[in-house]
């Protein structure tokens, strides 16, 4: 079986070829840039964000232990993900408003997705508030249950599930319009 083109692209890094940097950099960076592109609506924070993560990955890549296949891009995205968390936090771009249940109201049936192409869900997912946006994306796209949620971003648990029911009914609703404004 060859070996991985991730484990053979950090040997040649440990070498000292900068080309192998180049390689992995072109490898992972549309991958990377969607991950912390989840959290930071901004382009240039987006930008400031990934080129903070990448200095932090190249600067710890010689204490990165390998473990098959997809353990790499895994690492480094954990990384990107806690520099995105990081700033919003540094920021102060995580405001969690205590709402009551009364003001948030999710269409009865909820709207049909599925009728929306993909890339308009990722931009009303962008479009969302960035502390709904957080919770929405740790707990639907990283699987992160709101225990964990509430550890990660310093808020009480009850504060993570709540935000998720809000950010819920908020993308509801911009796909209700979406579907409304564009009939197909």
């Amino acid at each position: 079986m060859a070996e991985d083109a991730d484990l053979q692209l950090i040997r040649r890094i440990a070498n000292g070829e900068r080309a192998a940097e180049r390689a992995l950099y072109q490898r992972h960076i549309r991958y990377l840039s969607a991950v912390a592109a989840r959290y930071i609506s901004n382009d240039e924070d987006l930008r400031d964000v990934l080129q903070e993560a990448l200095v932090r990955i190249f600067a710890n890549l010689s204490s990165f232990q390998y473990r098959g296949a997809g353990s790499l891009r895994a690492w480094m995205s954990r990384i990107v993900l806690n520099d995105a968390l990081k700033f919003l936090r540094t920021n102060s771009r995580l405001q969690f408003v205590e709402l009551d249940d009364e003001a948030v109201h999710i269409p009865d049936p909820p709207p049909d997705a599925e009728a929306v192409p993909a890339e308009v869900i990722h931009r009303l997912i962008r479009e969302l508030p960035d502390g709904y946006r957080t919770i929405f994306n740790l707990y639907v796209v990283e699987n992160k249950s709101h225990k964990e949620i509430a550890q990660l971003l310093g808020i009480k648990e009850s504060t993570s599930a709540s935000q998720f029911h809000r950010a819920k009914a908020a993308l509801a609703e911009k796909i209700t319009n979406y579907l409304q404004h564009n009939r197909l």
